[in-house]
């Protein structure tokens, strides 16, 4: 295998774990909540995970659009 093909395939990898980041947030948040430290600062958290998951995405959509811009 070589480096183009590694680096499409990570990409691929990448945004598949952005989106699992996404339909996992909201299953994760309830159960954060119930920890008294964490309660009243959630808002911050959802935030986090929410972007956590949009760099993953975006980090993954550069590596496999910048493969394809290889000739």
């Amino acid at each position: 295998m070589d480096k183009r093909n590694f680096t499409f395939y990570y990409g691929i990898i990448l945004i598949v774990v952005g989106i699992a980041v996404f339909i996992r947030v909201p299953q994760v948040i309830p159960q954060i909540e119930t920890i008294e430290f964490f309660k009243n600062k959630i808002g911050i958290i959802r935030f986090c995970l929410y972007f956590l998951g949009f760099l993953l995405v975006l980090a993954g959509g550069i590596r496999v659009f910048k493969n394809y811009k290889k000739p």
